[in-house]
């Protein structure tokens, strides 16, 4: 599936750095770009080229908004149509999706992603997913306060120290949570309380936890895309199946993923010695494919995901097995299928698989859509009255 990435305010930008840095050249990744109102945040980009860098908001005075979701949506309004043609010399008409990956909690990303969520859907006929980072609780703690003197500058939630102070933060994730679930396709929030270690701050776990979703967004939108050379899957996952697990409503998806080294696999000549190329299949113990298998689809499924599936069960499922060929064992693949089925509950199974011919690891990617509303993005909307439920 060919996806246009685009990181919006300080989180989406350091997000799709890091997906460029570890994916730049992988087939799913057509187009990346960074927009932001900070130029200093854009400037501390590593690997996106400066030409995939945009600022816009030049009201903003090239800063930050401190949190201003409000002045955020004015600039959106006002901006949307530029940053639009900002994606020109990289072909967005190409693209099959768009994905806009945002910190829900901050001010630029968040205002602008409506509005150029809709920009995109008037211009070209492919959907909009949204990949919500959500803020960690501790951020909007007054009891939180960092030790500027500590860190050595003014701006905390830039370098190292505790976990930065916005106070505005669960109420600007509230609002934004709302619109993208009305503007964009669906919603993947990654719940970033959850996945912070004992005693970890957001600085601390700033550069883990950004490989983290960067490799999710690669798990999902990379699996149906493979080298020309490279083997042809026996279930090809394409753009309309992922479009069909997560539904075109704004619902909330779930990411689950999970990996096991493997041993490679052997390969025997005509000859037996392995000294002319092989001319037989790669072969591997079957118990063992079938023990990855089942494994990595269990630890997908029932481990931690990008956010909570309540008791597990989701309206739609989509199951991605990828690894050597050799190790992708049918019958595994197709039990793990049927499990997973009885396990969310689903009316809807989708799945494809994804040969990687000189892999060294089996994976499995579950999604989940059409999910009750997790515990956290409950929180998040209590933050405002009368926007629980």
């Amino acid at each position: 599936m060919r996806v246009h990435v685009i990181g919006l305010g300080g989180a989406g930008g350091r997000i799709v750095d890091r997906l460029t840095a570890d994916r730049d050249g992988d087939r799913f990744l057509h187009g990346v770009s960074a927009f932001d109102t900070d130029m200093e945040a854009l400037d501390r980009l590593e690997s996106l080229g400066k030409d995939r860098r945009y600022r816009f908001g030049d009201a903003a005075g090239g800063d930050g908004l401190d949190g201003d979701l409000h002045a955020g949506r004015e600039l959106g309004e006002v901006h949307a149509s530029e940053l639009g043609r900002a994606l020109d010399d990289q072909r967005p008409s190409i693209a099959e999706a768009f994905v806009l990956v945002v910190g829900v909690g901050g001010a630029a990303g968040g205002g602008v992603a409506p509005a150029l969520a809709a920009e995109l859907e008037t211009l070209y006929d492919a959907p909009v997913y949204s990949v919500a980072v959500l803020p960690a609780s501790a951020e909007s703690d007054p009891d939180t306060e960092p030790d500027r003197k500590e860190n050595g500058d003014d701006e905390p939630s830039r370098h190292g120290g505790s976990s930065p102070r916005r106070p505005l933060t669960e109420k600007n994730a509230a609002r934004t949570l709302g619109a993208l679930s009305e503007g964009t396709t669906a919603v993947l929030p990654f719940d970033t309380d959850a996945w912070l270690r004992p005693g970890e701050t957001i600085v601390d776990a700033r550069d883990r936890l950004n490989g983290i979703v960067a490799d999710r967004i690669a798990a999902l939108f990379g699996a149906g895309e493979s080298d020309a050379d490279a083997v042809t899957p026996q279930q090809v996952l394409d753009a309309s199946d992922i479009a069909r697990a997560v539904g075109d409503e704004g619902d909330v998806a779930a990411l689950g993923y999970a990996t096991q080294a493997v041993e490679p696999a052997e390969t025997e000549s005509r000859f037996g010695l392995g000294l002319f190329g092989s001319s037989e299949p790669e072969k591997v113990d079957a118990s063992a494919a079938v023990s990855a298998v089942e494994t990595v689809i269990r630890k997908a499924t029932r481990g931690k995901n990008t956010i909570e599936v309540p008791e597990g069960r989701a309206d739609r499922t989509l199951l991605v097995v990828g690894g050597p060929p050799a190790w992708l064992n049918r019958e595994a693949i197709a039990d793990g299928r049927r499990w997973l089925a009885e396990e969310t509950g689903s009316g809807a199974i989708l799945s494809g698989d994804a040969p990687v011919p000189d892999g060294e690891e089996v994976f499995a990617l579950v999604l989940r859509a059409g999910i009750d509303e997790p515990e956290r993005i409950r929180e998040i909307r209590e933050s405002i009255p009368g926007r629980s439920g």
